[in-house]
């Protein structure tokens, strides 16, 4: 289970004041069966949070400082309109961002888990994205852009996996886990962004 988050910026996860999803347990439970999200899956999710508890750090800072900060309509969205830095911003995101990491791995995928894939997406939106700090940033982050990011995601976490020195077989199984939970996370997210009026404008 992850370990203490009340000092995370910003991260509400099972709190009262996150909204319950659109999405049910049954729509996710649907989700598993397309991508054949098993038992076995589960485990080595766990497993993988076990390798990456203390990398995560790492990890971020790898896809925000070395990939994301090169590639200018993704790093925009981490800075102000004029394209200055938000370094109290970007700290307190990339906090909540080593936390989703765990989550993914450690977290049961019940009622609180599908609720806070909701608030996640809802805060890359225009509904919610820069209220929880408080800061004057793009309006919304185009899902296209979430989706397509998804390659960097699955590639890059492989080396991290291995760094444990698990055999072959195990790094094969988290990471296939891992790839699983992205297609799963990224298919609720699409919910809350097709759910909004000006969706068509938010791709």
């Amino acid at each position: 289970m992850p370990g203490n988050v009340s000092d995370i910026p910003g991260y509400t996860y099972g709190a009262s004041t996150v909204a319950a999803s659109s999405a049910t347990l049954d729509d996710l439970q649907r989700l598993k069966i397309s991508v054949d999200f098993t038992e076995q899956d589960e485990r080595y999710l766990r497993m993988a949070g076990t390798v990456l508890e203390d990398q995560v750090e790492r990890i971020v800072n790898h896809w925000r400082a070395n990939i994301i900060a090169g590639i200018p309509h993704l790093a925009r969205h981490s800075r102000s309109l004029d394209g200055s830095p938000l370094p109290d911003y970007l700290a307190r995101s990339n906090r909540r961002f080593q936390q989703w990491i765990l989550d993914t791995c450690l977290r049961p995928y019940d009622q609180d888990w599908l609720n806070y894939q909701q608030e996640i997406a809802l805060r890359h939106t225009s509904v919610k994205k820069n209220q929880t700090d408080n800061v004057v940033s793009t309006s919304y982050v185009p899902y296209s852009d979430i989706l397509a990011f998804l390659v960097v995601l699955n590639d890059t976490i492989k080396p991290y996996l291995e760094a444990k020195g698990h055999n072959e077989s195990d790094v094969a199984h988290m990471h296939e886990a891992w790839r699983k939970s992205m297609h799963v996370q990224m298919a609720l997210w699409a919910k809350p962004y097709m759910e909004i009026e000006s969706s068509s404008l938010e791709w």
